[in-house]
């Protein structure tokens, strides 16, 4: 499986449900960075992506997005083969 990697912060529902997805999808190792803890991961994710909002969400070296992008991704079957790759 895929590592996977997530920009997140601790009360953010959508870092929440996105998380839970990769969960139901086996999930089981997930490199959470805090944004909320360490300002400058912050600056470093949005170098990254472009974007400033969490979660961001990153399978093997692929910038995934969001949590709707990655629901989006699932739901046109496309998760669980990247995950699997």
């Amino acid at each position: 499986m895929q590592p996977v990697k997530i920009y997140l912060t601790a009360t953010c529902p959508y870092c929440i449900r996105a998380k839970q997805l990769l969960a139901d999808r086996g999930v089981t190792q997930l490199e959470e960075v805090r944004v909320d803890l360490q300002p400058e991961l912050r600056r470093h994710m949005t170098e990254l992506t472009g974007r400033t909002s969490v979660p961001q969400i990153f399978i093997g070296s692929t910038h995934v997005g969001g949590c709707d992008d990655l629901h989006a991704l699932d739901a046109r079957g496309g998760l669980l083969p990247m995950l699997n790759a």
